[in-house]
């Protein structure tokens, strides 16, 4: 080995940054997986920090922490993830369903809970999942709202141990992330159940990656399935959800966070994957195809209906179907815009449908983030999307009496009862409701139910999963609703304040280093702006390819919501490479804002990099 050879190679000059002085992180709640610290910017002095505002109810969220796992585990002396839960839903800001969920979805890093969205403001957050990444001197270096940023994060992390290991700034070691003692019980933070042809109940537990079969009781395990590992192997599951019957007695399996269907065979105890590649679905891939081919996004519930097994597919905001006998996939419905559009099903959007039911008519969903009870119906040669209840994005609460004023807090299960009214397992007001199509009525059947996820009817009996219980209850179907003092809410988020007339809207993106935009098939961006009310934008409505729009807002409508959909493909700026690698980076943002004299005329919207 020659001097020549073994010579360090010169490390590239830093790239030149702002430098923001990153607020102090503060939450009402306090901290969990510390072991009972409380943790401030200083003690964090010397790590690469980032930061993730996420709530626990929303799929684009959950997505994050799973691309962040690897980023956490390569670079675990280096690198200090902080998440920083900003509630959306009354029901997220209560600090034990924040303890829940940090379980729930294995988190292993420090979280702090802020309930009241302090550190959020202090931060000019304005989406759900939002990423920011802190220096060891303490400076905000970059911003990413969206999935799709692990990559271009992990480079820049590469960027900062490089240059502040040379200057000395840079401390290695173990973080402050402190494992809470495991708890022993039969199921953990179990998703959905079905009644097996034995009469046995088979349940997704889904924080422990397995199936659980029961007795009949709803209690005694017969067996598990699955490693109890995450993981994609015949004998592993990830974090699955949703479960239905096949006519051949076998069971479909939503599982979730490999984002494949698996079917199990309650007779052989043979598990097979039978869609999906066990990649996530991103805009531009296809959206119809063989099975096996085809990339799905979160599947979180599944139904056998007119012949086919119709999917909810939480994670692009649609509902596909798998044809067993032709082993395809298919999108069925939405358009993967998030919130609450009826019509044809191809018109349609819905934002992370969790539940399914199938009755004979018509295929009931439980579109979570809308706080939504909707459904499916034959119409002409295709199908058509309704709402029976549900108004929004940011409407939702405990409210009983007619449908078109009823409310309902992020529901994940739907029942078909045998009288033609539907069950609601209404997640986040820990009840279960009942809406009934004859009268246009909701009542509610129970209370005191712990995140009910999903039901299913046992003989004259319902059978409730109570996630957060880690249990099945079992109840009588009652034949009058139970009565609750009515409660309305609407998140907690602060609106911004707009100035009438012209609104600039800049979606701010700036390629990751060593990448540029990909613009070899045309352009590399996209953005897609709407409104509700559609009449608070008198222009600037619709799709186009550039990241910022001039927006004329109608002067007679004082508040509403813009609805902000934004996309940028990057690659690798290598010109000796000829297959570069392509990163797509996507988010969607719901900004409620008001109309004021005194408002901004500018609405910045950080997809990645920083806001000049």
């Amino acid at each position: 080995m020659n001097d020549a050879a073994s010579a360090p190679t010169p490390a590239p000059a830093p790239r030149k940054r702002a430098r923001v002085r990153a607020p102090e992180l503060i939450g009402k709640g306090g901290w969990l997986n510390t072991g009972g610290k409380e943790l401030t910017l200083a003690d964090l002095r010397g790590k690469c920090v980032v930061v993730d505002f996420w709530t626990f109810c929303c799929i684009n969220c959950l997505h994050v922490l799973d691309e962040l796992r690897e980023l956490e585990e390569k670079h675990r002396d280096t690198v200090v993830i902080i998440g920083v839960h900003s509630p959306k839903f009354v029901h997220e800001a209560e600090h034990a369903a924040v303890v829940d969920a940090v379980e729930r979805y294995e988190v292993h890093h420090p979280v702090l809970d802020d309930p009241e969205l302090a550190t959020w403001k202090q931060y000019a957050v304005r989406a759900w999942p939002t990423l920011v990444v802190i220096d060891p001197e303490g400076y905000v270096v970059a911003q990413h709202a969206g999935e799709g940023h692990a990559h271009a994060i992990e480079r820049l992390v590469e960027e900062l141990e490089a240059e502040h290991g040379a200057k000395g700034t840079l401390r290695r070691g173990d973080g402050p992330y402190v494992a809470p003692e495991p708890v022993a019980t039969d199921l953990r933070f179990p998703g959905k159940a079905v009644v097996l042809p034995s009469g046995n109940l088979l349940v997704s537990d889904s924080t422990r990656h397995q199936l659980v079969e029961l007795a009949a009781d709803g209690e005694s395990v017969v067996r598990r399935i699955g490693s109890g590992e995450r993981g994609f192997g015949p004998q592993a599951f990830s974090e699955p959800q949703g479960l239905a019957l096949l006519p051949d007695g076998r069971v479909v399996v939503a599982d979730t966070v490999n984002h494949a269907l698996r079917v199990f065979d309650p007779a052989t105890g043979a598990v097979e994957t039978v869609a999906g590649t066990g990649r996530q679905w991103w805009q531009g891939s296809p959206t119809s195809g063989p099975a096996l081919e085809v990339d799905l996004s979160s599947p979180w519930d599944v139904a056998w209906w007119q012949g086919r097994v119709w999917i909810a597919m939480a994670g692009v905001h649609q509902l596909w179907t798998w044809d067993p006998e032709a082993g395809t996939v298919a999108v069925a419905a939405g358009t993967t815009n998030e919130g609450l559009v009826d019509g044809p099903a191809a018109e349609a959007w819905f934002a992370q449908p969790s539940g399914l039911a199938a009755a004979d008519d018509r295929l009931w969903i439980a579109d979570s983030e809308t706080s939504a009870l909707r459904y499916v119906e034959p119409e002409g040669e295709g199908y058509a999307v309704r709402s029976a209840v549900g108004t929004g994005l940011f409407d939702f609460g405990h409210r009983d009496g007619a449908a078109a004023q009823a409310l309902l807090q992020h529901p994940l299960g739907v029942t078909a009862l045998p009288d033609g009214s539907v069950a609601v397992c209404d997640t986040y007001n820990h009840a279960l409701r009942r809406y009934d199509p004859a009268t246009g009525q909701v009542t509610t059947l129970a209370t005191d139910l712990r995140e009910p996820s999903d039901a299913v009817l046992v003989g004259e009996d319902i059978v409730v999963v109570e996630s957060a219980r880690h249990r099945l209850t079992r109840l009588r179907l009652p034949e009058e609703a139970v009565r609750v003092d009515a409660v309305a809410h609407r998140t907690q988020r602060a609106a911004t304040e707009v100035a009438p007339g012209t609104l600039r809207l800049d979606v701010v993106f700036q390629a990751p280093a060593g990448q540029k935009l990909d613009t070899r098939y045309g352009p590399s961006t996209r953005l897609l702006v709407s409104s509700t009310p559609p009449e608070l934008l008198a222009a600037g409505e619709g799709a186009g390819t550039d990241l910022f729009r001039d927006l004329e807002l109608n002067p007679e409508v004082a508040e509403g919501v813009l609805h902000v959909s934004a996309m940028a493909a990057s690659c690798d700026d290598d010109p000796s490479n000829e297959y570069p690698a392509c990163h797509v980076h996507q988010q969607d943002w719901g900004v409620p804002v008001t109309v004021t004299p005194t408002g901004a005329a500018r609405l910045p919207l950080v997809l990645a990099g920083l806001d000049g």
